[in-house]
């Protein structure tokens, strides 16, 4: 009799494809300890060194400083909590852009993903890799020529990194935030070893503009600013050991985590410059250190700001081209940009395009213009993804949700009220930038007709291939 094992097969077998045609799958390599990297390197770039002074010329008082840079941070958890939802429901790469796809359908997710590729993403690299150069250029002194060439050289430099595969990635990310975070923490320390408790509390109470609608919303908007990119690790879901497991808890703690960083270096820098003095400086941090260590210590600043800037350009480098391969493998972009490199596993064309864009940017020099119209258009996604855990929940009441946002629907409403605060108060403050901003994520709309007409779904297909490469 023969065993079961034996009995012959219902269906014939399907010929075993050549080495070279099998298809291949993105690795699991991030944990959430590389989770929590991504969202803090991300994040912090250079607002926080940056924006204090601007903040303070808004709102006066410590009290008040202090305040709107914690309802920032709990703004951003309320956020990250609903992405969270979203990403154990869709655990796949792509992150913000599948959840706008299931939740609004493919042309609000594909204007996300054009907006992302040829600005938003692009453009923030750019600006970043424009720091680079200003900063270095501050170390060891270079011509406008020298300046630009390490620009280019530093975007170039990480892109190579990441075409060797998520591992090295994640390798260049963990260790340039650790030494961010470590960075950090010791600027804090030595500034409050400087600093007095009777200058903390003669900021605490002077003069505010709190019931000022306009100068909050203007402090705000420079506050979720420096918080800009916590949402990006959700672009490598698709990467994650567990990513029902770890992407949630990257979203969360990265957040939370940088929210304490931020409110630890405000209150140091309080402390040495008092409120007079930190109105209206262009850079809190080199007037804190120049107040509390002489001129000549300004170089361990700019040192900072260096590496603090190459863990964010990396990280940005880094998430950006998943969402472009998730596009490709959803039929909404180039079929090329969802191949992966068969030896390293990475999306090598989505990320050599983005690098080659972010330098053309760079050498065009206008990109900073742009990229203050196109920037504020991301929070229209933000709202709109958020707000599209509300819209699966009454779709898919009954679909598999590890995990469920604390507070709802109060935590995502808050959420969605904001970036539409952010939204419109660009509108009422800057109307033709925000036109402009809208305009060039509506350049948009032909090509995404374009894909849509040449389209030929194949969902059989489709379906097959995500199962059989685990996606």
């Amino acid at each position: 009799m023969k065993t079961p094992s034996s009995l012959p097969s219902s269906s014939p077998k399907l010929p075993k494809l050549p080495e070279r045609e099998k298809p291949v799958a993105l690795v699991r390599a991030l944990t959430t300890k590389d989770g929590l990297m991504i969202v803090i390197g991300a994040v912090i770039g250079s607002g926080i060194f940056l924006v204090p002074g601007f903040i303070a010329e808004q709102l006066g008082s410590l009290r008040e400083v202090l305040g709107v840079w914690v309802f920032g941070a709990v703004l951003s958890v309320c956020g990250a909590l609903s992405l969270a939802e979203m990403g154990s429901m869709f655990p796949g790469a792509g992150g913000l852009y599948i959840y706008l796809r299931r939740a609004y359908g493919q042309g609000v997710a594909f204007l996300y993903g054009w907006g992302l590729l040829t600005m938003i993403q692009t453009g923030s690299i750019a600006t970043l890799g424009a720091g680079f150069g200003l900063y270095l250029s501050r170390i060891i002194g270079l011509s406008a020529g020298q300046q630009k060439a390490a620009e280019t050289g530093a975007v170039l430099l990480l892109t190579a990194v990441n075409l060797l595969g998520v591992r090295t990635a994640k390798g260049f990310q963990n260790v340039s935030t650790a030494a961010k975070i470590a960075g950090l923490i010791l600027f804090g320390a030595l500034l409050f070893r400087h600093g007095h408790a009777a200058t903390l509390a003669s900021s605490w109470n002077v003069a505010t503009n709190w019931t000022n609608p306009l100068a909050f919303g203007v402090a705000m908007i420079s506050v979720l600013w420096a918080y800009e990119g916590w949402h990006v690790v959700s672009f490598t879901a698709g990467e994650f050991e567990n990513p029902k497991r770890d992407l949630p808890a990257s979203l969360i703690g990265g957040t939370v985590v940088v929210g304490a960083i931020y409110i630890l270096l405000n209150l140091a820098y309080y402390a040495v410059l008092g409120t007079a003095q930190i109105r209206g400086t262009d850079s809190a941090a080199a007037s804190a250190t120049v107040a509390a260590f002489g001129s000549d210590a300004t170089k361990f600043v700019s040192v900072l700001i260096l590496v603090s800037i190459l863990s964010a350009m990396n990280g940005m480098i880094l998430t950006g081209p998943r969402v472009y391969y998730a596009m490709a493998r959803e039929g909404d972009f180039l079929p090329a940009f969802g191949r992966l490199d068969r030896v390293f596993h990475a999306p090598s064309l989505a990320i050599v395009v983005q690098g080659l864009w972010a330098v053309a940017l760079i050498q065009m020099g206008t990109f900073k213009q742009l990229l203050t119209h196109v920037v504020f258009t991301a929070w229209i996604f933000y709202g709109l993804a958020v707000g599209g855990v509300m819209i699966l929940r009454k779709r898919f009441p009954d679909s598999v949700r590890l995990f469920r946002t604390p507070g709802y629907p109060v935590t995502s409403l808050l959420f969605v009220l904001a970036a539409g605060a952010v939204v419109l108060s660009t509108f009422v403050s800057e109307p033709s930038n925000a036109l402009t901003g809208i305009g060039l994520i509506l350049l948009g709309v032909p090509v995404y007709f374009i894909f849509a007409y040449k389209q030929q779904p194949k969902v059989e297909l489709g379906a097959a291939r995500r199962e059989e490469t685990g996606e």
